[in-house]
């Protein structure tokens, strides 16, 4: 059914043609132009209207629009010449369609000096100009001359930057005279406020040139469409997703509350400013409910349009108070975004309050202020203030809307670098608590440390330690769990906890290496669940220095070997036997034996120190090796050198602990030993040797302790042990140590005597009477050892 209008329909001659060429369409139009009426023509061929009864004369359709001159055939029998435009429309059926045929039947003159056309071009919605070949202006239209805003009668004869007055025109105009230098027409989009308008707008400027008769272009039109709503939109758009993308690359908040001020200049603000609530003292997290004013805010971050950022009152890191009647305090009190101006005088109380800010906003302008606070899982994190001065244009509710989006997303961020933050130190201070404070010092050797975690990964499982053993002995350990965080700090904690128990029975370093696989391998059954095993692995080193004998025992598990410095030589790794991972089972391990200058520096560290993604591992042993040639007496400065050198400065990918530590020799002045007979009547002389031996080292207020300790010793060695027996008396500057060694591998028992028992209190004896005592293995039986101190004897 043909749609019903309200105007004159025979003013159209409209026909209606089938696939098959059949009427089946015909108007009174179309009876006025031909004289046939619709009885006459429906369900005749449309061919037979031609005036040459031929269809062909009109061709074939190649699209689904025709248009020509045609001769048809009058009912009177005149041939009538009419120009027809066919559109085809399909059929749902999908049996071919139709074709409508029209043609105009008011032939009245429709030409520019037509009043309804000079109406149509001075009240057309569309701001248009029209601008000479001097680039001068001709005329305007009614919607131009309102947004230009500025009498037409008087501004006739300028160019479009004198109108204009702003950069902006200018580089209009220079757009216009490229138009009118090429004839090409060209588009261009810009943002501004005209003299016409309050706010500025978004502008699409159609040029076009103006040809004369001949074809010569002598002006320029100039057509401006406002998209303002789509431009904004567009803005809004990709600022959200700048803010996705630019705000929380790190995991710092300081830099997020950063890159939440950098997103908002200048796309919201002229100036931005960031300020966030301390974390409370007791722990948690801060509730709306919970805050009162004054509130205490730290300015974390701002960004202002002018370099340096005049605006800033406060300084970033700088903490500041804010009272009720803030800006501030008000959208954190009412848990919403605030928006304030000047004219309306909602700064006032606040500006009476705080006179550096009522300086600073009368000398820069500042006419509004939105606040929005910074809120993420229900806890309240800070505030963010956009404010304006160089923009005249007020905060609108779009611009609220999208600062809450934006100031949303960098919440989220900041609430989960603030969680990382928190969680990293507790992880590091339980990392520490694992950790030596100190290394202790002893006879056999100086040692030096530094421990770094990861820059990004937070805590790993890297450790290091030095602990005293009996005879001088010192051991030196440096391992590495696989993994990061809490849980590599807590398999840390209990590797170093077993070496050193381990270390205190002395067992010789691949031995207990063999143990703490063992550990470990136990570990990872424990942390495995019923779907699979656990994956708990590290690497250890482990050695023992003797300064007696200047020999070092080492062993490791999958660890990098250490790297040492001779005295007057250079820097070299030792070709230690690798040795599994800890955490495989049942695979040996290996120890080498050293021969070790007075002096040596030995390097032990774990692979974050030397692995790196710029450098290949032999690169980084270069530059340790380097490094550590450079050293000059001073561990400490060595540390720092090595960790300086071969380090990134933003910090390692990896855990990094590094051990150095310098062998010190015991001169054979201080140590004596004598071979023990199997006869108990002996042991008296050897009291008197020990005593005489004690005046040439100048201990003899030591003299009675030492003489009753070894007389104890040697005798349960007598009575008990096997042959050879031996004494060995170890003597520095506030220890002195006593060892009987015999062949017996069985290891003495602490027992408690009964009243009328005639023996059984040696070893109780010489407990009470040294500051510690205990027994090792060796390869040959087992030695008695026991420390006395001298510094409370002499």
């Amino acid at each position: 059914m043909s749609p019903v209008y309200p105007f004159d329909d025979s003013a159209t001659a409209r026909a209606v043609v089938d696939a098959r060429g059949i009427l089946t369409g015909w108007n009174e139009g179309a009876r006025r132009l031909l004289g046939w009426s619709a009885a006459e023509t429906l369900g005749r061929p449309a061919a037979s209207l031609l005036a040459d009864e031929s269809a062909d004369s009109l061709g074939r359709p190649t699209g689904d629009v025709w248009h020509g001159t045609v001769a048809l055939r009058h009912r009177e029998g005149r041939t009538v010449s009419s120009w027809l435009l066919a559109h085809h429309r399909p059929s749902p059926e999908g049996d071919g369609g139709d074709w409508l045929v029209v043609t105009p039947l008011d032939s009245r003159a429709r030409s520019a000096e037509d009043p309804l056309m000079r109406a149509a071009l001075a009240q057309a919605p569309c701001a248009t100009a029209v601008y000479d070949d001097q680039l001068r202006l001709h005329g305007v239209n009614d919607a131009m001359a309102e947004v230009i805003g500025l009498p037409v009668e008087r501004i006739r004869g300028l160019r479009i930057a004198e109108i204009g007055g702003k950069e902006r025109s200018a580089e209009l105009e220079q757009n216009m005279l490229d138009v009118l230098k090429s004839g090409l027409a060209k588009d261009v989009q810009t943002y501004l406020r005209t003299g016409g308008e309050d706010h500025a707008h978004a502008w699409l400027a159609r040029l076009a040139p103006l040809r004369d008769a001949e074809g010569q272009v002598r002006g320029v039109c100039l057509a401006a469409h406002d998209f303002t709503e789509q431009y904004l939109a567009r803005e809004r758009l990709q600022l959200v997703n700048e803010a996705s993308v630019r705000i929380g690359t790190t995991l710092d908040v300081t830099r997020t509350a950063q890159e939440l001020a950098d997103v908002c200049v200048p796309a919201l603000a002229d100036f931005v400013s960031v300020d966030l609530l301390d974390p409370p003292l007791h722990g948690g997290d801060h509730h709306p409910g919970e805050l009162t004013a004054p509130l205490s805010l730290r300015r974390a971050a701002h960004r202002s349009i002018v370099p340096g950022s005049p605006e800033a009152v406060t300084k970033p890191g700088q903490l500041d108070r804010y009272p009720a009647f803030s800006p501030q305090a008000d959208s954190l009190l009412a848990s919403r975004t605030i928006v304030a101006t000047m004219p309306s005088g909602d700064f006032d109380q606040w500006l009476a309050w705080d006179g550096a800010r009522l300086e600073r906003v009368r000398e820069i302008g500042i006419h509004s202020v939105m606040s929005v606070p910074i809120t993420a899982r229900g806890t309240t994190l800070g505030v963010a203030v956009l404010t304006r001065y160089r923009r005249p244009d007020p905060f609108t509710a779009d611009d609220v809307l999208l600062a809450e989006e934006v100031t949303a997303r960098a919440a989220v961020c900041i609430d989960n670098a603030r969680r990382f933050s928190r969680e990293r130190e507790t992880a590091l201070a339980l990392q520490r608590s694992l950790l030596p404070r100190t290394l202790p010092r002893t006879a056999a050797l100086e040692a030096a440390s530094r421990y770094l975690p990861a820059a990004r990964a937070g805590v790993g499982g890297d450790w290091f330690d030095v602990i005293p053993l009996s005879g001088m002995r010192v051991a030196m350990v440096v391992g590495d769990v696989v993994g990061h965080g809490i849980q590599a700090s807590a398999t840390m904690g209990r590797l170093r906890t077993a070496v050193r128990t381990l270390a205190d029975i002395d067992l010789a370093p691949d031995e207990l290496l063999t143990h703490l696989d063992d550990l470990v391998v136990r570990l990872s059954a424990e942390a495995g669940s019923e779907s699979g095993p656990g994956e708990v692995g590290a690497t250890c080193l482990y050695a023992v220095y003797d300064p007696v004998s200047r020999r070092c025992t080492m062993a490791r598990a999958g660890h990098p070997p250490p790297v040492m410095l001779t005295p007057g030589g250079t820097p070299r790794q030792v070709r230690l036997p690798a040795g599994p991972p800890l955490g495989l089972g049942g695979l040996p391990f290996e120890s080498m034996e050293l021969e070790l200058p007075e002096g040596t520096v030995l390097a032990f560290y774990t692979d974050g120190l030397i692995e790196s993604r710029e450098r290949d591992i032999d690169a980084g042993h270069r530059m340790l090796c380097d490094a550590l040639a450079a050293y000059a007496d001073s561990l400490d400065e060595t540390c720092d050198r090595i960790l300086h050198t071969l380090l990134p400065q933003g910090g390692a990918a990896d855990d990094v602990a590094l051990l150095l530590a310098r062998t010190q020799g015991l001169p054979a002045s201080r140590v004596t030993t004598w071979d023990i007979p199997a006869d108990p009547a002996l042991v008296g002389p050897i009291r008197k040797q020990v005593g005489e031996q004690l005046d040439v080292w100048d201990l003899s207020g030591a003299t009675f302790t030492t003489e009753l300790v070894v007389s104890e010793l040697v005798t349960n060695a007598i009575r008990y042990g096997s042959h050879p027996i031996r004494l060995r008396l170890v003597h520095d500057a506030s220890t002195l140590i006593c060892e009987v060694s015999d062949a017996s591998h069985t290891a003495p028992h602490l027992r408690r005597a009964r009243t009328f028992d005639e023996g059984g209190r040696g070893l109780l004896l010489v407990a009470q009477l040294t500051e510690r005592w205990g027994s090792r293995h060796t390869p040959d039986g087992k030695t008695i050892w026991a420390e006395l101190s001298l510094t409370d004897d002499m």
